[in-house]
């Protein structure tokens, strides 16, 4: 019996809630420090070659199976292909999700901790040790489970709302608002005295730099980014009608992501130039660096202030996609209540991450070959999980699922997309896996 399903209720509804789910932690956070460490400008246009040539491609595929199925992402495998085993590419879908939501929750619960303190100005101080702020802020138990605690609650609340009610309003606010606070603070860096360095440095390519390990980095970036790999977007667009292009959303996604990720080198580049700091500082870039520069500007803490909310904002669209898939495959038959998994679902997904949440602190000396939990965590989902995910549904969209579905979902609604058939499948066949592949068999060392 097919269960009546909420749906998105306009199409721009749907681009912006699928260019939240893919504009989050890639973009904003993880974006600039893996950019900042792997050489700049080049890396950026590798970044942009990989998400273009292989995440686009991935992405109408998630989106076909979706809508071709118009099924969440574990019964969308069962209805494509009954009796067999690719119904696990949507189990391991949930469960990449659910680790990824493990520790993705935990910086969640920074991003909620460094936005209350900035709003009374309690960040920005004179003779104050940002590193030291940082470390107290993940070093003590307490505050980083309170953050964690805090972040799935709201998480929880909106997608018990659900898909056009919750996500869907959640999304049209949101957005736009992270792009009114974006281009704020690039007019305000792109003002300052030596922030020409800083965009140099970010656009002006030098593959000098580039390395095996920034190659495998850019190509990371580009599914973590754009949220592929773990049928996040089959569940989304399972929801979309038939009168939407998938070729033309998908696009505007990708362009959506490329623009944010240009603006993310924008705002932060030049400013961390312009007062001499150090580019490839890593993950603490933003809650070390930026607090330092912006305690040098003119009205800093409302910069600071903008900045934090837009990095709230866009963990918070994303999340959200991670939330859904999980809540969507244990209600998909009907018999289950919506708000009754959603609640069920945050709380287990609180309680695993706690462990990510306490690597800094009480857990710090447990160590998983090496990382911490919440880096092992983390590595096993952006560098193991994801490209292994994305090959599978590669090999599935054209090895599998039916080959005029699929060519019917594509060409729908588009004029253009007749044409761009051929070589979307040609990217498909042999670039995407075969990249993959490469890439998946240097992260394990045999290459």
């Amino acid at each position: 019996m097919d269960v009546k399903k909420d749906q998105w209720t306009s199409k721009i509804g749907f681009i912006l809630a699928s260019a939240g789910a893919a504009i989050g932690l890639g973009a904003i956070w993880k974006f600039p420090y893996v950019t900042g460490m792997s050489g700049g400008g080049a890396f950026f246009l590798l970044f942009v070659a990989f998400t273009v040539l292989i995440g686009l491609p991935l992405l109408i595929s998630e989106f076909i199976i979706g809508r071709g199925s118009g099924k969440e992402a574990v019964s969308a495998y069962k209805k494509l292909a009954p009796d067999s085993l690719w119904v696990w590419v949507g189990r391991l879908g949930v469960l990449g999700c659910f680790l990824l939501l493990s520790f993705y929750s935990v910086v969640g619960g920074w991003v909620l901790v460094y936005s209350g303190l900035s709003i009374p100005g309690n960040i920005i101080a004179e003779g104050a040790s940002y590193p030291d702020l940082f470390g107290s802020i993940i070093g003590t138990p307490w505050i980083t489970i309170l953050g964690l605690l805090i972040f799935s609650l709201i998480n929880v609340l909106i997608i018990s709302l659900g898909v056009s009610n919750g996500i869907e309003k959640a999304n049209k606010y949101m957005m736009p608002l992270l792009f009114i606070f974006f281009i704020i603070l690039v007019v305000r860096a792109l003002t300052l005295e030596g922030a020409l360095e800083g965009v140099k440095f970010f656009l002006s390519p030098d593959f000098s730099k580039i390395t095996g390990e920034a190659i495998l980095y850019a190509l990371g970036q580009s599914f973590f980014s754009l949220a592929v790999g773990f049928s996040c977007m089959v569940t989304y667009s399972s929801y979309l009608k038939k009168d939407v292009s998938l070729t033309s959303s998908a696009s505007a996604v990708v362009g959506m992501n490329i623009f944010v990720s240009l603006l993310a080198g924008l705002a932060i580049f030049p400013v961390v130039f312009a007062f001499g700091y150090e580019p490839a500082e890593g993950p603490g870039l933003l809650f070390i660096v930026l607090p330092s520069v912006f305690s040098q500007l003119p009205f800093g803490e409302i910069f600071l202030c903008l900045f934090l909310l837009l990095f709230l904002f866009a963990t918070l669209t994303s999340s959200f996609s991670l939330y859904e898939i999980i809540v969507a495959s244990f209600t998909a038959n009907g018999k289950r209540s919506r708000s009754k998994v959603t609640w069920i679902s945050g709380l287990i997904i609180f309680l695993a991450a706690i462990p990510a949440a306490l690597s800094s602190s009480s857990l710090s000396d447990l160590l998983i070959f090496g990382k911490s939990i919440f880096d092992a965590t983390d590595f096993l989902v952006s560098n193991i999980m994801l490209p292994f995910g994305s090959l599978l549904i590669s090999f599935f969209i054209i090895y599998s699922a039916d080959k005029s579905l699929v060519k019917h979902e594509f060409e729908l609604n588009s004029t253009a997309a007749p044409r761009l058939y051929p070589a979307w499948r040609f990217l498909m066949t042999c670039v995407a896996p075969i990249t993959i592949i490469v890439v998946f068999l240097n992260t394990l060392g045999v290459l």
